[in-house]
């Protein structure tokens, strides 16, 4: 009794961003609990505990990189364990936790809802109980039709309904939750000829990464009166979240297809090279699903591809990276720096300096971290710079996407790969402030003096 009692003494004193990091810390330490349970294994798979920890981190982060083969280690018990983990990754800690208070009765007070803030990037207190309740059930409503549509579908390709309702179910939940695990042994390569089975996977990818404000956004104002929607207004963040994340898929999806053309695609169909590039550009957002090999990709394509995954999706979301609202911000500070206004703006909007400052650090650290990162896994690795690039922004991102090298790394460099796919799903800012001395300053300025710069 005395120990839990310090122990939740400690807890009190974390700030919300610590304990975040610690919550995800301790889903990581579920997830290899659950993980390790023979009961989930295959009597003739070969793993080692390093194997189950780095696919632990993985699916927590929800990346999709893998030391092992899912399909030849997992049976379907253990399929079903990794399914639940990839909800505490995708939906998020705060937000199955929350639901979890609410359905005890337990009460949501000041200290939960900082932890929410935390969790979900928000900036107020206002509504983020209603924010938790709205992203709960539009992920599991989600989850639930693409379950139904891609499972009825399958019927074609399985010989039993349980087959088909059993891939049907986990790719329903990695897709959504942008996870990249798959149970069919090759990603979606043997659908890459079905069309239909692509669609509804980008759309998937698509609802998981946007940002969940951005659905319950919409969401609203698709079940509003018609005369309640003269009145709406979509939000800044919507605004800026949307117009980023599909400009980044498109110029992904013209620079692929440009790129390919006469490399990958040549012997290919018009339609097999839209769908080609249209898939890879939009899982690279954080899906980590593909329909290729993407080390059959020219290195011009590999470098996009891995700029993309850098970006990752939008904040409150299933992506990681720096995320898309950082990246637009950080472009428009550029642009109006070059033509010298000191406002920015956006969408006859002005953004707070405070979030420019955020953006500008977020982008700044992540580079750094990228480059220590990939500096470390060329010393004491023997693969090419490309690879170990693509590798990294794979982990970083959250996204999944692999060159293959992954199971054949060193101990050292999939400790670092699971460091940034940690990371890389608390967000750079819940990282940096878990450092943040929460004891009061003086009040006192030093003298400001001009500095050369450029």
């Amino acid at each position: 009794m005395y120990k839990q009692a310090r122990l939740s003494s400690w807890l009190q004193q974390r700030t919300p961003f610590q304990t975040i990091a610690l919550f995800y810390a301790g889903a990581v330490t579920l997830a290899v609990l659950l993980l390790s349970l023979p009961i989930g294994h295959r009597p003739d798979a070969e793993f080692t505990m390093l194997d189950i920890i780095f696919t632990s981190v993985s699916a927590v982060s929800v990346t999709g990189l893998s030391t092992i083969s899912i399909v030849d280690t997992f049976n379907e018990i253990g399929v079903f364990f990794l399914a639940f983990v990839l909800q505490f990754g995708g939906i998020g800690i705060m937000t199955l936790g929350t639901f979890i208070w609410l359905l005890i009765g337990k009460k949501i007070g000041l200290k939960e809802r900082q932890l929410i803030m935390a969790d979900q990037n928000q900036t107020s207190f206002q509504g983020v109980v209603k924010l938790i309740k709205g992203i709960l059930s539009l992920v599991l409503l989600i989850e639930l039709l693409g379950f139904l549509i891609l499972s009825t579908y399958f019927l074609r390709y399985f010989p039993t309904w349980q087959e088909a309702f059993y891939q049907g179910f986990f790719a329903s939940v990695s897709a959504t939750t942008n996870a990249g695990f798959d149970i069919t042994g090759q990603s979606l390569i043997p659908f890459s000829n079905d069309y239909f089975v692509q669609f509804i996977h980008i759309l998937l990818i698509i609802l998981g990464a946007i940002g969940f404000p951005v659905l319950i956004e919409v969401k609203q104002y698709l079940f509003s009166s018609v005369e309640d929607r003269k009145f709406m207004r979509f939000s800044l963040f919507t605004k800026v979240t949307t117009f980023t994340y599909f400009v980044l898929v498109i110029v992904g999806f013209v620079l692929l297809l440009v790129m390919e053309w006469n490399h990958f695609y040549a012997d290919k169909t018009w339609h097999e090279k839209v769908f080609y590039s249209l898939f890879q550009s939009t899982t690279s957002r954080s899906g980590g699903l593909s329909t290729m090999d993407v080390s059959l990709y020219t290195e011009q394509s590999q470098l996009v591809l891995t700029a993309l995954m850098f970006i990752g999706g939008s904040p409150s979301s299933v992506g990681g990276g720096i995320r898309t609202t950082t990246f637009a911000l950080v472009i428009i500070f550029i642009l109006t720096f070059a033509r010298g206004s000191q406002n920015v703006s956006v969408f006859r909007r002005e953004i707070h300096h405070e979030d420019l400052f955020r953006a500008v650090v977020v982008t700044l650290m992540a580079i750094i971290t990228y480059f220590i990162a990939v500096v470390l896994l060329s010393i004491v690795e023997e693969f090419s710079l490309i690879s170990i690039m693509f590798e990294v922004a794979s982990a970083f991102g959250t996204c999944g996407l692999s060159m293959g090298i992954t199971p054949e790394l060193t101990t050292l460099s999939k400790i670092i790969l699971m460091m940034l796919m940690f990371i890389g799903r608390i967000g750079i800012l819940t990282f940096l402030f878990t450092f943040k001395n929460e004891r009061t300053k003086g009040t006192y300025h030093y003298p400001k003096e001009k500095i050369i710069i450029g």
